[in-house]
């Protein structure tokens, strides 16, 4: 009798949880299903802020829990990110995000066991204002404060779900603000074989976009345009050295061609918008898949992965497809939802370091360029 009610006192020390003991309906619980399943629960929360989107997510045992998104559209009516607007929305989102997530995932703020952050490369102001908030949250809560690179992740949210790339693996990185071809031997070890020289895929379609008077950003706009046409105007490609990247010459082009054939025809524009996106799509495409063809071939790999904002390009994801095949290429993409800047990606990149014991000083300065 004494151990029984021992038991039940015990009992009510904990937090008290829903009334859900059944197994969940649907896909969006399942992963919540599953965790409560497993004793020794470990619970991550991640914070991204490396650019325009503010996100908060959290894992528990490497399964995805919530992965929230708060965008900034504000930003459309300027062409383009601002900088400073964007860290003072990031000011008014953050604590509304993280509660989101936490909520979403039926965790309390005191079942944390780690708080992991993007830390670069991204805009300063935006980084400093995810950072802040994790680094505080951690040093009152006691637990360990993890930071992440923003490229990294990109790369390492393949692990998020199944089916998961084996070791080694190329990945391609292609973003609004990278562009890379990264070597995969393990979670903590990876190479940059070749990256852009200027601007970045995704910075070659919004641009192209804005000079066709697309609002921004214009890259899902191309490619859904893209899809009614064909790519009969023909762009350069650049012939550069190695496996490294160069979309300048290819923005410049673009420019050119349209100044000159809008000189003939004022509504050129207007008459051919699907035709030219094609085209457009067709080139930048072509840079991105003759380079990874390449990298592959030189390294001897066939386990190929997809990462960042572009991958979710459905001309990029067809050309691939078709390449792959033809290649014996085992490809991997991940959800749409963990392509572009997301919290999810961070808790993947975090999870794998928190195994490790691995923890990061509450000094860690945010950096904006490279892969430290």
């Amino acid at each position: 009798m004494i151990g029984k009610f021992g038991q039940r006192r015990e009992r009510r020390k904990r937090p008290k949880r829903p009334k859900r003991r059944k197994r969940p309906k649907g896909r969006k619980r399942l992963n919540l299903y599953i965790c409560r399943m497993i004793e020794g629960n470990s619970y991550l929360l991640a914070i991204e802020s490396s650019c325009d989107d503010t996100s908060a997510a959290v894992m528990c045992n490497g399964v995805m829990l919530s992965n929230m998104i708060a965008s900034q559209a504000i930003h459309a009516q300027y062409g383009g990110i601002v900088p400073e607007v964007a860290s003072r929305m990031h000011q008014e989102n953050i604590a509304i995000v993280v509660d989101a997530a936490l909520k979403k995932a039926d965790v309390e703020v005191s079942q944390l066991n780690g708080i992991a952050c993007t830390a670069g490369p991204g805009l300063m102001g935006s980084l400093t204002v995810g950072l802040s908030f994790a680094k505080a949250m951690a040093l009152s809560l006691g637990i360990p404060f993890i930071s992440v690179n923003h490229m990294r992740a990109h790369v390492l949210s393949h692990f998020i779900d199944d089916p998961k790339p084996q070791f080694p693996f190329l990945c391609l990185t292609v973003s609004g603000g990278h562009t890379q071809i990264v070597l995969v031997r393990s979670p903590p070890e990876m190479e940059v074989l070749g990256q852009t020289l200027d601007d970045a895929a995704g910075e070659a379609f919004d641009k192209s976009g804005k000079i066709l008077g697309l609002p921004y950003p214009a890259g899902p706009i191309i490619d859904k345009l893209a899809r009614q046409g064909k790519p009969i105007y023909p762009f350069p490609i650049p012939h550069i050295d190695g496996l490294d990247f160069s979309f300048s010459g290819v923005k410049t082009a673009i420019l050119y061609f349209i100044r000159d054939e809008v000189r003939k025809d004022p509504e050129f524009i207007s008459k051919h918008i699907n035709d030219i996106c094609a085209s457009i799509q067709h080139t930048i495409v072509e840079i991105l898949v003759r380079k990874l063809t390449f990298a592959a071939q030189q390294y001897g790999i066939k386990e190929i992965g997809i990462a960042g904002g572009v991958a979710a390009n459905s001309g990029l994801r067809d050309k691939l497809t078709e390449v792959g095949r033809v290649n014996d290429w085992n490809l991997y993409f991940p959800a749409m939802q963990y392509c572009t800047d997301n919290a999810g990606m961070i808790a993947m990149a975090g999870w794998f370091e928190f195994l490790e014991g691995i923890e990061s000083p509450l000094d860690t300065k945010p950096f904006v360029r490279g892969m430290q």
